[in-house]
């Protein structure tokens, strides 16, 4: 019954990863940095649609806010940037900032409150609920809750992420193997994860997420062998790779978390809370596997033998387009 999952796996692969980016987690981004109690410098990201497209989604302060300079913006590696200065009489504190255009958009926004005395206020906005209302302190409850969130959310909409550790069980065999290889993969990246984001490691993005795709390639290229008689590396010591290929996702994780930022004030508390919200999208993710399997095995329907191979030459040749368009972007760069 293996034929089938493998088969359906494969096809939805195929049909749903060309027509999105490897790691859908482009939300819109907006930073407030206090400079004194009625002033702040401004940063809005938004995500592109092309080389000089943006998205239709704007920041709408209170009415007696001004623009101390004009706004300046230009495009750059998939998004639309602005910085500008802000002053409100007053200051931003119990007044409420929206996001014009978010209710029929197809993101979300990320904001980030710098206040001068280095805490910080993160809030995420969906199209449900565009507008925050700057506070004058952030509890540790709304670090926690913000960051667990967006580690969930990163994980699941990180289709590349997904699909090594799709790969990685469609090699493995034996729930007590899957169990050891999902745990090592998890604290490789947990170790990469913390030691990128504190700043003990550099690793430049655009070359780690080029080989994030190789990685997932090569246990592609695994499952192949493995069906055909001759068990590879993966198969027979799957928590090496697991481990190996993990420390390198972790540096993607650790990209996509500098890119939303830490409160300099909860800085272990932030990224405790994403690392578990990474773990527990991971696990969501291996658990629809495993009751997608269990249900297929229960159709008692022998399909074709070359099922058990598509989903590894989907899955390969989606994550080798990947490697050279991130590739070809690096030469460009």
């Amino acid at each position: 019954m293996r034929h089938l999952l493998r088969g359906i796996i494969g096809l939805c692969v195929l049909l749903g990863a060309f027509t999105t980016d490897a790691d859908e987690f482009r939300p819109g981004y907006l930073e407030l940095r206090q400079r004194d109690a009625e002033t702040y410098d401004v940063f809005w990201k938004v995500p592109a649609q092309g080389e000089n497209l943006r998205l239709g989604i704007y920041v709408v302060f209170p009415a007696d806010a001004v623009n101390l300079s004009e706004p300046r913006g230009a495009f750059h590696a998939g998004a639309y940037s602005e910085r500008w200065r802000l002053k409100r009489p007053g200051g931003l504190v119990g007044q409420t900032v929206r996001i014009d255009g978010l209710p029929s958009g197809v993101t979300d926004v990320l904001v980030r409150v710098e206040r001068f005395d280095g805490t910080a206020q993160v809030t995420r906005l969906l199209p449900s609920n565009p507008a925050f209302v700057v506070e004058a302190s952030a509890g540790a409850w709304e670090v926690a809750r913000t960051y667990l969130v967006l580690g969930v959310q990163h994980i699941l909409l990180g289709v590349d992420h997904l699909l090594f550790v799709l790969a990685l069980l469609l090699v493995v065999k034996g729930a007590g193997r899957v169990v050891a290889t999902v745990t090592a993969f998890t604290v490789a990246h947990s170790i990469t994860l913390a030691a990128a984001t504190l700043g003990v490691v550099r690793v430049p993005g655009p070359p780690v997420e080029a080989v994030i795709a190789l990685s997932i390639v090569f246990v592609a290229a695994e499952i192949v062998h493995d069906a055909r008689g001759r068990p590879g590396l993966t198969a027979r010591w799957p928590w090496v790779v697991a481990f190996t290929f993990g420390l390198l996702h972790g540096f993607g994780f650790a990209g996509a978390l500098s890119e939303i930022g830490l409160p300099q004030n909860a800085i272990p508390l932030a990224l405790f809370f994403f690392n578990v919200g990474v773990e527990l999208g991971q696990l969501l993710f291996v658990g629809a596997f495993a009751l997608g399997a269990l249900l297929v095995a229960r159709t008692h329907i022998v399909w074709p033998r070359w099922t058990e191979v598509a989903p590894a030459y989907a899955i390969g040749s989606i994550a080798m387009f990947w490697a050279l368009q991130r590739a070809a972007a690096l030469g460009g760069s």
